[in-house]
């Protein structure tokens, strides 16, 4: 294999137009993990991916705290980055998370 992309998701410190401490994530994580499983088989179709490792944390993630780590393993950096860039996008679509802003 040629690449390793890995991404982070940081709690920025404001939503909108307000200042923010944190974020409370909170999940059906059951679902959440038959969607992840499903998104995760789509990628590995796609793409020529060797390898798709994804957290997502729950509960409260403070301000500049990573809230989401994606790392795919593929044998080209574009197939990895577009791998990585799809499966961000559908978690954001389709997997039952949801976020509650803190102030």
């Amino acid at each position: 294999m040629g690449a390793v992309a890995c991404f982070s998701g940081v709690v920025r410190g404001f939503e909108g137009d307000k200042a923010i401490t944190g974020i409370e994530y909170e999940a059906f994580e059951k679902m959440a993990q038959h969607q992840l499983d499903l998104i995760c088989g789509q990628v590995e179709k796609q793409w020529p991916i060797e390898s798709v490792r994804l957290v997502h944390r729950i509960g409260y993630v403070k301000t500049n705290e990573v809230s989401l780590w994606v790392e795919i393993i593929s044998p080209h950096r574009g197939e990895a980055f577009a791998a990585c860039q799809y499966l961000i996008d559908e978690l954001k679509r389709v997997v039952p998370i949801w976020k509650k802003p803190i102030i």
